[in-house]
């Protein structure tokens, strides 16, 4: 291009043009919405609706994009504007945890969350930070060496198998964890748009992945995410700016929310001298004794319940003879635990869950308190004040320093004409993430004030129709339960997940369906759009830079793949890693936001240590790098699995933990693993150039 100046002028108009016309597509096909259902559309049409037209025009902009062609199909042909490699580069940065999550861990957590929670702003101010170190340490350094995956950096750097072959492993770990969290918020929103069953859901929204993804790799994905990053604009700013102006009268609401947080705080103090508040939390209390007395004797009690509900059901069966009474207990009966373990495992749960619920305002943090505990109160709140301040700054480390290693985030600038351009596209991914950004804490404020002021208080059987909704989509999402039996909801009685805050948004705020549809439909984009790269960045790591290498290796030259070939390949392995990210997430083990900050510090302890040091230091060896990435992602991936209930049964007595360390959170282990991983670079390295002149 650089070339023929005027051929690039002519390019960029075209893409603008094209982008204006799409963009007042959009405007109009929602306009269209809106009419629709002024004039009777039935609610049951529009999620459909929604789905079926955003994902086909996804799939016809993948279809269109098709290619066999290596350079095409690997690194979009390398010409990719700044302006739009910066709007893809958002849009796959605006997962389902950015858009679906992020709301909700601030609503949750607060802005700084608890000593168990790192709070909501860490995540806002981790992730964008991180877009700082790409642009100054990693992306420009990266596309000059004309490379196409981040493991061809290890191989070209470094030399050998090894460093290679790691950061092929490295890659397929994290960006794996990443996919599964971005496939469970596709079936998420799809079973919610259809109505449909949540596995159901999660195939047709893969479905939509593959058809972006699997014919025209990068160069597809590119101008998917392109179009997928408008719809997520709109979805994310409308329901903002609606809310604002209902309750502020100004649309603008990252300027205007602080006057809501006043408001918030007057009604969270009239919430804990609440007596009905106070009369849920006591009851809390009571089924935690319940729950600690079943726990002593499991098997006696396990065995008397499933005994008085079956006879429950043979009481029913001979007087009453109602079906659905009988189907409702018959359905109780077989989801009870089936052994001792399953039973000691999800009551102990439940003991937990019961215990936090009991807590003041359900156990959710002020909004506006800087950390938990008290800096100058007794020894045990300056002990949780200091914990919840190095969670804060601890998974904020692992967010900035996991954005400069995540593999399908610095693919996405191998795309750049320039080094230069690799730069400035990093500056538009910032201001392009910033416009979203900005209008989260605003939204979680406005949601809270929403639900204090509106929604508790509210008779349950005057309860909106939405809620009852969402609960049939799934339990962990939104439950209300009357457990102080005065029949009016209270704020305790209320339990809603982070992944419900931003798609409930518009029914909680009064607007048309229309709007639930195109929020839905945004949260849908930012799943798919990060999915696509994290197919693609895996099919590559298991093709390119591992079967590939290897065979080139062990073969002739006679017997070599050609570039054709490897893009078959590398489609048909990504059909197989969306089928099994597939199967993993139709399990739910557990949210989005948590399996998504796993691979942050995944990222962060196997990449960036032996990266940062390969480009600013010519003494880092290949042995440095290989024993910077082993001992960084064993670190790492030990805290995490250490602490997971369900393993430690399994780790060997001399692996297993029951102490955090310094009280931080397995959500940040890459803060012992980073260390960890630039120690050894250096150490090994030194000892390597000391010993090769001697």
């Amino acid at each position: 291009m650089s070339e023929h100046p005027q051929l690039s002028r002519a390019y960029h108009w075209r893409l603008h043009r094209i982008l204006f016309l799409y963009v007042l597509g959009v405007l109009g096909f929602l306009g269209a919405m809106f009419w629709a259902e002024e004039h009777g559309l039935s609610r049951h049409w529009i999620g459909p609706i929604f789905l079926f037209c955003t994902v086909m025009v996804y799939a016809g902009i993948g279809v269109y994009s098709r290619t066999s062609d290596a350079e095409e199909y690997f690194v979009a042909g390398r010409r990719i504007p700044p302006f739009y490699n910066g709007m893809a580069a958002a849009a796959d940065w605006m997962s389902a945890a950015s858009f679906i999550s992020l709301s909700g861990a601030l609503y949750l957590q607060g802005f700084s969350g608890s000593g168990t929670q790192p709070g909501g702003l860490a995540y806002v101010l981790g992730w964008t930070g991180g877009f700082c170190l790409v642009g100054m340490l990693i992306a420009p350094y990266l596309r000059a060496m004309k490379l196409y995956t981040v493991p061809d950096f290890f191989q070209a750097r470094y030399g050998g198998r090894w460093p290679r072959i790691i950061a092929a492993l490295a890659a397929i770990t994290c960006s794996f964890t990443y996919v599964v969290a971005q496939i469970y918020g596709v079936g998420l929103i799809a079973a919610r748009l259809t109505g449909v069953q949540f596995e159901i859901g999660i195939m047709l929204g893969l479905g939509g992945v593959l058809l972006c993804s699997f014919l025209g790799g990068m160069r597809a994905i590119t101008w998917t995410q392109v179009a997928q990053y408008v719809v997520i604009l709109l979805a994310f700013m409308l329901p903002v700016s609606w809310l604002a102006y209902k309750q502020m009268g100004t649309p603008w609401a990252p300027a205007a929310y602080g006057q809501q947080l006043g408001k918030i705080a007057q009604l969270e103090q009239e919430l804990l001298a609440s007596e009905a508040e106070q009369s849920v939390l006591e009851a809390y209390r009571t089924r935690a004794q319940v729950l600690q007395s079943k726990l002593r004797d499991v098997p006696h009690v396990l065995a008397a319940e499933r005994q008085a509900l079956a006879e429950h059901i043979r009481e029913l069966r001979t007087s009453s003879g109602n079906i659905g009474a009988i189907m409702a207990a018959s359905r109780e009966l077989a989801s009870m635990p089936k052994d001792e373990a399953a039973a000691r495992e999800r009551w102990t749960r439940e003991l937990r869950e019961t215990y936090d619920r009991a807590k003041p305002l359900g156990g959710i943090p002020l909004q506006s308190q800087p950390f938990a505990g008290d800096p100058h109160g007794t020894p045990e709140e300056r002990q949780a004040y200091e914990v919840s301040r190095r969670n804060f700054l601890a998974l904020m480390f692992c967010l900035m320093v996991g954005t400069a290693g995540l593999p399908h985030l610095l693919t996405r600038y191998y795309t750049a004409p320039s080094v230069s351009a690799a730069r400035s596209s990093v500056a538009w991914s910032l201001f392009f993430i910033g416009l979203l950004y900005m209008s989260a804490p605003a939204l979680a404020v406005m949601v809270k004030y929403e639900v204090m002021n509106n929604l508790v208080g509210t008779h349950f059987d005057a309860l909106p129709n939405w809620i009852a909704q969402w609960a049939r989509v799934d339990g962990s999402l939104l439950s209300v339960e009357d457990i102080n039996g005065d029949g009016i909801l209270q704020f305790g009685e209320i339990r809603m997940g982070a992944d419900l805050i931003m798609l409930a948004t518009p029914e909680l705020g009064g607007m048309p369906y229309v709007v639930s549809g195109l929020v839905a439909a945004g949260g849908l984009a930012a799943a798919l759009s990060t999915a696509d790269g994290l197919l693609l960045t895996i099919s590559n790591a298991l093709v390119r830079d591992l079967y590939y290498q290897e065979r080139q290796r062990l073969e002739t030259r006679k017997r070599r793949i050609s570039p054709e070939q490897r893009v078959i390949l590398s489609k048909f392995a990504l059909l197989l890693v969306a089928l099994s990210a597939a199967f993993v997430a139709a399990r739910r083990s557990s949210d989005i936001l948590p399996m998504v900050s796993a691979s942050f510090s995944l990222a962060a302890s196997a990449f960036v240590p032996a990266m940062v040091m390969g480009i600013f230091w010519r003494g880092t060896t290949r042995r440095g790098a290989v024993a910077g990435m082993l001992l960084g992602l064993a670190v790492t991936l030990y805290y995490m699995l250490a602490h997971v209930p369900g393993l430690q049964g399994v780790l060997p007595n001399a692996l297993r933990s029951n102490q955090l360390w310094w009280g931080i959170q397995p959500i940040s282990a890459g803060v012992f693993g980073v260390p960890a991983g630039f120690a050894a670079t250096l150490l090994v390295s030194w000892w390597d150039r000391r010993y090769s002149k001697a």
